[in-house]
């Protein structure tokens, strides 16, 4: 599906967070593929604005580009930045796992009150969609992180029920890894190679992955097809941490140094007690909301979608897709990074299956 599918001409689109990686790549694809009437990037970091403005990419669409300092927190500068707008997607986020748990208090200003200033302001500026990106570690989440993209992902469910007569609908996008963003271990094993010494975490870890292009394409799918109230749940293939460090490194020794703190050996993106509203499509699942004033949503999808058996779960270690070591270079092809670009040139004419673990 192209972004164009997400019929965003003639729209006034805004993107929170907008100049983080998703942001970023949403903000071009937007301005690439569709005719969009504005396009406001929403951010808290003016250096990164700043950047974004002078870069080559973004400079042609100086004339439908807006930049907009500002912070989810905020309610009153929110306020300000959606008067006039069509579209939210939501972006920003504390998502270093670490750095919440040590900083709770600060993940549930940003991603928990942070939300509810999106969602309030949106009903009073006459918004009419509203994607919001969460995470995989918001399944039965173990951290603080995770914990707040539950309840952000609920009040974004929650907030179809009280929108009253207007044509607000707002839906929550759920998906795992993303290949080469900040903080993602794949640049991490790039560097560590050279060195032929890699650390991981755990052997046993498993993790979804999917690339920036296919996360906004399918939050624009979302965006199309959204009835107010779902959690979209891409399929998307898993790998294991120790089949991901030997594919970029075969040669490197392998240094286990343990789960840090708040994370998972497996991640789940549809749990077992969320079975029994989940339909299951070609592509996706799709999570539905349980409230009364959402039976039609309910219906709709249950005729589109096949019901998912009593205690089916979604979780990266039985996930019947395994990342090949072929569609692991071809994410890693797409990323912008000169580490990535020597890999890809050393793998070359070589066509080498490894090892699986068991």
């Amino acid at each position: 599906m192209s972004v164009q599918q997400a019929k965003l001409d003639g729209q006034r689109v805004l993107i929170t967070g907008g100049t983080g990686s998703f942001g970023k790549r949403a903000a071009q694809m937007i301005l690439e593929q569709c005719n969009p009437a504005r396009l406001v990037i929403f951010s808290r970091d003016e250096l990164k604005q700043s950047q974004m403005q002078a870069d080559p990419v973004f400079a042609p669409h100086a004339d439908k580009l807006r930049f907009f300092i500002g912070n989810v927190r905020d309610r009153e500068r929110l306020q300000r930045a959606f008067d006039g707008m069509d579209i939210i997607i939501h972006a920003a986020a504390l998502k270093q796992v670490p750095a919440a748990e040590y900083n709770p208090f600060e993940a549930v200003k940003t991603n928990v009150i942070g939300a509810q200033n999106i969602i309030d302001c949106a009903i009073d500026r006459g918004v009419k969609r509203i994607i919001a990106l969460s995470t995989d570690k918001a399944a039965n989440p173990v951290n603080v992180y995770g914990a707040t993209k539950l309840c952000s992902d609920k009040l974004f469910v929650a907030g179809n029920a009280y929108t009253g007569s207007r044509d607000l609908r707002m839906a929550v996008v759920r998906y795992g890894n993303v290949v080469g963003s900040r903080g993602s271990v794949i640049p991490l094993f790039l560097k560590q190679r050279k060195k032929r010494r890699i650390s991981i975490t755990d052997e046993r870890m498993t993790r979804f992955w999917i690339t920036l292009d296919q996360g906004v394409r399918f939050v624009m799918k979302a965006l199309t097809i959204t009835q107010g109230g779902e959690i979209f749940v891409p399929k998307i293939p898993s790998m294991r941490i120790l089949d991901l460090a030997r594919a970029i490194a075969p040669d490197a020794q392998v240094d286990t140094v343990g789960i840090r703190p708040g994370e998972k050996l497996h991640e789940i993106m549809v749990p077992e007690d969320d079975a029994r509203s989940t339909v299951e499509l070609d592509d996706y699942f799709v999570i539905l909301p349980f409230a009364q004033e959402a039976r039609a949503v309910q219906q709709h999808w249950r005729k589109l979608g096949t019901a998912c058996p009593d205690r089916f779960r979604y979780s990266s270690e039985t996930n019947p897709h395994w990342l090949t070591d072929n569609e692991l270079a071809e994410m890693i092809s797409d990323l912008d990074l000169p580490e990535a670009r020597e890999w890809i040139e050393e793998r070359a004419g070589v066509s080498r299956i490894y090892p699986r673990t068991v």
